[in-house]
């Protein structure tokens, strides 16, 4: 596997979690379950912040954003003024 081909894996699986940067504890939490095996990414990259730094640059991860659902709020009618009428003077 190359370098690039561990960088691509490791991307995707990090877009797949929803996670942008994923330290190396996190990482390992995950057991069988990673594509590539953490010592491998530090023995070919030297360290885990070297190995994130290739990921941001070549394959930067892309999280879904989810948009939470709002209620609509109906706004109330607008009040209509109610039209006074003129009232005549009728003590003449």
């Amino acid at each position: 596997m190359t370098k690039d081909m561990m960088v691509k894996a490791l991307s995707d699986f990090m877009g797949a979690k929803g996670v942008v940067e994923m330290d190396l504890v996190t990482y390992k939490s995950f057991g069988n379950d990673v594509p590539v095996k953490d010592y491998l990414l530090r023995r070919a990259f030297g360290s885990w912040n070297r190995v994130l730094g290739v990921v941001k640059k070549r394959y930067p991860v892309q999280v879904a954003v989810v948009k939470p659902k709002v209620k609509e709020v109906k706004k109330p009618a607008p009040k209509k003024t109610p039209v006074k009428k003129e009232v005549k003077d009728v003590k003449k």
